[in-house]
């Protein structure tokens, strides 16, 4: 069973980092087609996997969880979707999404598995999960060490912008499983927080999310106006933006930094450059 620092919770993370490490090697010498036809064929096999989970237990067994988590409602489940397709774009855009998305929520739900956490190593779901969760991080990371991507600080600000849309992707598919009955349909307060909460859309249900609701104005803690107005009750998706803001642009920036420290100093050297000529330029009219 793995529990938080158990044997099997260190089990799982040192095999994933060595698996990563083992890919790089056996890779790092291929060439850039070979390099693309397996790191695109493992996030292909992600995509399938997030379907064929169907046919075991827990989802085999109980068709309304089956229901509810086939769908794409949760961050992990997106990039289990969008990214085989980002992967293989020319957009350079996409793939700094990609990879800055993958980083940090792979990472994340590997050292801190809530999925996993109490669950037997002998079921099935539990190395699927593992496994699921290991692609969506090491298959970015592997991107930019193999160089088949370059991280570009210039490019960060639509990350956030990128991360948003995810969201907003995420909520929508919770509305819709609403109108069709796959899940509890929401009563008349619209910012009541129902038994499904994927990515915390609707407004923080554990201690994890203060990561976010730190960052959160007041404003958007309450009900504005109607039958529930002044009552404490978070903005769905819209709390979650200045967090998405604040992270988005931070962690793809040291990540810029980890993967490129030359390129990305240089970056900043020329932006310092620039501005300090504008302002150069504009003392010399004036």
């Amino acid at each position: 069973m793995v529990k938080l620092f158990n044997f099997w919770y260190f089990f799982f993370i040192i095999i994933s980092a060595a698996t990563v490490v083992g890919l790089y090697f056996l890779l790092k010498n291929k060439s850039e087609k070979t390099k693309k036809i397996v790191l695109g064929g493992i996030l292909f096999f992600n995509l399938a996997l997030h379907f064929l989970k169907l046919t075991f237990p827990p989802y085999s067994t109980d068709p309304d969880k089956a229901m509810r988590d086939v769908w794409f409602v949760n961050v992990c489940a997106t990039s289990v979707l969008f990214f085989p397709f980002l992967f293989i774009s020319k957009s350079k855009t996409a793939k700094d999404y990609m990879v800055s998305l993958g980083c940090i929520s792979g990472f994340l739900a590997l050292f801190y598995p809530t999925e996993a956490i109490n669950e037997s190593v002998l079921s099935l779901d539990l190395w699927r999960f593992y496994i699921c969760h290991w692609i969506i991080f090491a298959v970015p990371t592997l991107t930019v060490l193999l160089g088949l991507h370059k991280l570009d600080v210039k490019r960060l600000w639509k990350i956030p912008i990128c991360v948003s849309a995810m969201l907003f992707f995420i909520i929508c598919n919770q509305i819709l499983q609403s109108e069709l009955g796959i899940i509890a349909l929401r009563d008349q307060d619209m910012l009541h927080i129902n038994f499904h909460n994927p990515s915390l859309i609707w407004g923080p249900t554990d201690d994890v999310a203060v990561l976010f609701s730190w960052l959160t104005p007041d404003f958007m803690k309450t009900v504005p106006w109607g039958e529930f107005a002044g009552q404490e009750k978070y903005w769905p998706f819209f709390w979650m933006l200045p967090g998405v803001l604040f992270y988005f642009l931070l962690i793809p920036f040291m990540l810029c930094f980890i993967f490129d420290f030359k390129g990305t100093t240089k970056s900043f050297v020329n932006i310092f450059n620039a501005i300090k000529n504008i302002f150069t330029k504009k003392k010399n009219s004036d």
